[in-house]
């Protein structure tokens, strides 16, 4: 079964991901940046303290 917090942060990742393109699209591109910026830190998170080697 997978972990709880891991799987959540993975689909809030695509989900920024997608407002992200959804938001370049649309010619916003900070809002856009800002959503980059948070999945990357996201990612980070996830790979550094959630996940066990």
């Amino acid at each position: 079964m997978p972990e709880l917090l891991p799987t959540a942060a993975a689909a809030l990742v695509v989900l920024l991901f997608a407002a992200a393109l959804a938001l370049m699209s649309s010619g916003d591109l900070r809002a856009a940046a800002f959503c980059f910026l948070g999945a990357s830190l996201i990612i980070y998170f996830r790979e550094t303290y959630l996940l066990d080697d």
